[in-house]
């Protein structure tokens, strides 16, 4: 649990630790020896413990488990610093027992070292070898002038003096691990500092020690351990501070390079063996051998590092340099690369030979409700899986490149029979489903192609031509519908202007508030009369007069304009049924259908955005309805189906439009909280001329009221039509036969009268019996 304190005390406790570290350490060289002493090193030493059990949890430090063993390893040191003096002068094996304590918290301390190293992914092979030509002069000159005296030290058991010579050995490793770590930091976050002075304190008193130990004496004097209280203050400060989560964070440089705190370091190393030669202690032919060979390896070493940082830099320098031309995430080729093939393409292909250079953009149909749908790393998958098929697909000499998210770019060099053929083994990478998470999805790909003859006089004009071309050709493609492949002709260079100035145009007709709304009935057809209206976006332009909305809906989702035109439209439809209510044009069970597209329903804020749109027009939840098609279902992303059920929460009503045209799976009607569905308009078109328009059309409308779903007809145009819906159970409907979509005050001179009277008792027209009986003589004759 964390510590019930304020966050501002809790951000502050490592200063207490230093302040609190300071005056026991203070304490305890001024009263050596003394129950003041003692107190005060057994408080720090707990404190210290604690710090490290709970400062890292608390901020969240990794691995916990390191820090859980340095908290062992700091109370192991504790025990056997406090105990060392009772047992220092017992008979053997008591003197033993503080070693104990000891050696066990080195190699506690030692396995904190490895996993703090590991988790910032800090095992860097040249920190590891500057690291140990470090430690091999800091380990001979101990071995030479601290471990084989205390080793050789008479008057006491051989197992003690052995042991009391393997310490400046212990302290060996562990500079070498925290130099690999200090060596890897790319920058040094406090608590990496205070840890530094914990290893130097722990380093100074075990030399201080060894000292002792070169005399003869295992423990000659309490100020000695003056270091440790300073190592356990700084060891404290460092679990305490928050910077303590940044030490298990990877953020190693990415060279390695000899700075001058490496150089402080690696210069005194080197010369520090032929030092050794002039002293007293290296007078005996072993010790010169010794001496001579960590200097060998200390020069090997240096060299091989030397060597080693050569070949990195080459390498650094040639991923480099493919990272410029390659793309990241499937390593093809990139733009620049293939531009640069293309050209020499058209500079070696002869201008007067059959052979052509053809090119080739890819763009991915179904992409992007992939992306929105399962997330943008599950679409990373879907391209890599989709450039190595590629790549398999065509022979090696054929250049493939990613050039955009899910767009890819291949050429190609021969007559337009291998062009076409080529065509046939891209579209083939695509049969296959590929796997998404835990299922699988068919795609396809639009293709775009372009050609031109060799032209090594033009060849980066021509190259940078054949590529723009190519993606014009994909776009019309596009427009054909999914799977399609178009060859590019002049033509189509006007069509791109034309979409590029529409959609200009239709960025100022946004912000100019050019666009309108119109609404069409939707009326009860046993009356007549309406029970609610579709809210349709409009635009007349200014000079080229109405533009439909099937030409400038699919540019405004290409443009990213469609959620903007969808909010826009929402507002001002609850904006005009608020004013209709006030006024008295519709009853107060009349209600708004407005469409919504995929990208608003994957707006998590959507539910709240809506009810705060219906409380600042006055508009009640179940005046409102609320269109989407049936991809929304399918595909929607976890986030979709969240804002789904908040909506119907509010108590807005969701319709499934145009359904039966795409998946109108049964299970996600009742997976979602979907209030009705509305028939496409082309199953109606075939009422009573097409009997299997009709067979849809009921079960349809048997299924809705199985599951208690509310059902409408699009696009009912004749009395026929409305007979043959209203047979089958169909209810309320929609279409020219009551009117298209007009302004608001169109429709409300039109219907006011109607709307307001209500629905009176009619006559169903005698068409309706003819039709029952020829539907009866149907079902009788299955």
């Amino acid at each position: 649990m964390q510590p019930a304190l304020p966050p501002v005390i809790v951000r502050r406790l490592w200063q207490v630790m230093a302040a609190a570290g300071i005056a026991a350490t203070a304490l305890y060289a001024l009263f050596p020896d003394t129950l003041i002493s003692n107190i005060s090193f057994v408080l720090l030493g707990v404190v210290t413990v604690a710090a490290c059990f709970l400062g890292p949890r608390r901020w969240g430090a990794e691995p916990p488990t390191a820090w859980l063993l340095m908290g062992a390893a700091a109370l192991l040191f504790l025990i056997g610093v406090l105990i060392r003096p009772t047992v220092t002068e017992e008979a053997m094996p008591w003197p033993l027992v503080a070693d104990v304590f000891s050696f066990s918290g080195y190699v506690l301390l030692g396995v904190f070292l490895a996993m703090l190293l590991r988790q910032r992914q800090s095992l860097d092979r040249h920190a590891v070898l500057d690291g140990l030509i470090v430690t091999l002069a800091a380990g001979v000159t101990t071995t030479l002038l601290l471990a084989l005296p205390a080793a050789a030290m008479t008057g006491r058991p051989a197992l003690l003096s052995l042991i009391q010579g393997t310490y400046p050995l212990f302290d060996v490793i562990i500079m070498l691990l925290i130099v690999n770590l200090t060596f890897t930091a790319k920058t040094w976050p406090f608590s990496l500092s205070a840890l530094t002075v914990t290893m130097i304190g722990m380093f100074t008193g075990d030399f201080l020690y060894a000292i002792a130990g070169v005399s003869g004496k295992i423990y000659a004097d309490p100020l000695l351990n003056v270091p440790f209280l300073i190592a356990y203050t700084a060891l404290g400060v460092t679990a305490l501070h928050p910077s303590v989560v940044e030490m298990s964070r990877a953020a190693r440089a990415p060279v390695q390079e000899w700075g001058w705190q490496r150089l402080a370091l690696l210069a005194p190393a080197m010369v520090l063996p032929s030092v050794l030669l002039l002293t007293e202690r290296s007078s005996g032919t072993g010790e010169r051998v010794l001496i001579a060979g960590v200097g060998a390896l200390t020069v090997g070493l240096l060299l091989f590092r030397a060597t080693s940082a050569v070949q990195a830099q080459v390498a650094a320098q040639l991923r480099s340099e493919h990272q410029a031309t390659h793309d990241p995430l499937t390593s093809l080729p990139n733009r620049t690369s293939i531009s640069s093939e293309i050209e020499r393409l058209v500079t070696v292909v002869d201008p007067e030979g059959h052979d052509r250079v053809w090119v080739y953009m890819l763009d991915l149909d179904g992409f992007k409700w992939v992306n929105d749908s399962w997330g943008h790393d599950t679409g990373d998958q879907l391209v890599i899986e989709v450039g190595r098929r590629l790549r398999s697909a065509v022979a090696a000499s054929i250049p493939v490149a990613r050039v955009g998210g899910d767009e890819f770019l291949l050429a190609f060099v021969g007559e337009k029979g291998g062009a076409l053929h080529l065509v046939d083994d891209i579209r083939g990478c695509f049969a296959r489903p590929f796997p998404v998470r835990d299922t699988e999805v068919v795609i396809s790909a639009s293709i775009g192609i372009s050609h031109a003859a060799g032209d090594a006089a033009r060849a980066a004009v021509t190259a940078e031509a054949l590529m723009r071309d190519a993606d014009t050709a994909m776009y019309r493609a596009k427009g054909e519908g999914p799977g399609r492949s178009s060859i590019f002709d002049t033509s189509m260079h006007d069509q791109v202007r034309e979409r590029i100035e529409l959609e200009v145009a239709l960025r100022q007709a946004l912000a100019e508030n050019q666009l309108r709304v119109h609404y069409q009935p939707l009326v009860r057809l046993e009356t007549g009369i309406p029970v609610g209206a579709e809210a349709l976006v409009r635009w007349e332009h200014p000079e080229r007069g109405a533009i439909p909305p099937m030409t400038f809906i699919p540019i405004a989702e290409d443009a990213g304009l469609i959620g903007s035109i969808g909010t826009w439209v929402r507002q001002e439809a609850l904006r005009q049924l608020g004013v209709w209510r006030s006024e008295g044009v519709v009853r107060d069970d009349f209600y708004l259908s407005i469409n919504v597209s995929p990208r608003q329903l994957n707006e998590p804020e959507l539910p709240l955005i809506v009810s705060g749109e219906m409380l600042r027009y006055g508009v009640p939840a179940h005046c409102v309805a609320l269109e989407m098609t049936e991809s929304v279902m399918v595909d929607g992303s976890s986030v979709t189906a969240r804002v789904l059920f908040e909506l119907r929460e509010l108590g807005v009503k969701l319709l499934i439009d145009d359904f039966g045209t795409g998946f109108s799976a049964l299970g996600y009607l009742r997976r979602f909280p979907v209030t009705g569905v509305k028939i496409d308009r082309s199953f109606v078109i075939g009422l009573g001329v097409n009997v299997e328009d009709d067979e849809i059309v009921r079960a349809v409308v048997a299924m809705s009221h199985a599951l208690g779903l509310s059902v409408i007809a699009e696009g009912v145009e004749t009395p026929l039509q409305r007979e043959a819906l209203y047979a089958v159970g169909v209810v309320n409907g929609q279409g020219w036969l009551w009117g298209k979509a007009v302004p608001a005050s169109e429709f409300a001179e039109r219907w006011h009268k109607d709307v307001i009277a209500g629905p009176p008792e009619v006559q169903v027209p005698a068409i309706t019996s003819a039709l029952e009986s020829v539907y009866g003589r149907h079902r009788r004759s299955e």
